[in-house]
């Protein structure tokens, strides 16, 4: 059995493509791997807050030096931390806004890359330590991008998923979600084909 966690960050709630990307995903993978379990964390309904001294200060301090506040911004992002090391099969869903990833899923990779716990600084520079780990991201963008320099998305959540040991990502893209009519329909076709391959 396999345990898959489910990163939600769009800050539409049923106008929302990435979410129908994610209930898509969900269907097939219950129905290809039933005796896995699914674990949904939504940014948007229950955001996770933005870095700030409260939290490095829980990450630094010893426990015995820590206010409440910033043990209590530890414990977050204990949590957080322990959610993803359980995870086998790691799923974000993230809409393009302006070119990059929601705010919402920037502060959750905040929390939850830690030094030595889920990268290590070593000699030979910094190594992570999720390996054995599945990615898949599943995008909604209102233009098309992929490939191109306004694509900050893919290259950013690429590189921060090696950082932590994950190298296998898989990314699907739906685009043209704003252009209208064969775009849209195109975009969407595609990104539901890719879906049917990965469950």
């Amino acid at each position: 059995m396999s345990r898959v966690l489910i990163i939600e960050s769009s800050a539409r709630q049923q106008d929302s493509v990435s979410r129908q990307l994610t209930q898509t995903f969900i269907e097939q993978w219950k129905v290809a791997h039933p005796a896995d379990s699914i674990t949904v964390r939504d940014l948007a309904t229950d955001p996770v807050p933005h870095m700030d001294v409260n939290l490095l200060g829980g990450w630094m301090k010893p426990a015995e030096q820590r206010t409440e506040i910033e043990q209590a911004s530890l414990e977050r992002s204990n949590h957080l931390t322990d959610e993803l090391l359980a995870a086998d099969v790691l799923v974000m869903a993230a809409p393009m806004y302006n070119f990059t990833i929601p705010s919402t899923l920037k502060a959750w990779l905040d929390h939850v890359l830690r030094a030595g716990v889920t990268f290590k600084y070593t000699d030979t520079g910094p190594q992570g330590l999720l390996t054995g780990k599945r990615a898949y991201v599943l995008t909604a963008r209102g233009g098309i991008h992929a490939g191109s320099t306004t694509d900050h998305q893919e290259p950013y959540l690429r590189q921060v998923m090696a950082f932590i040991g994950i190298h296998d990502v898989t990314f699907i893209h739906a685009e043209g979600m704003n252009l209208g009519g064969d775009f849209q329909e195109k975009g969407l076709n595609q990104a539901n084909a890719q879906l049917a391959q990965v469950a």
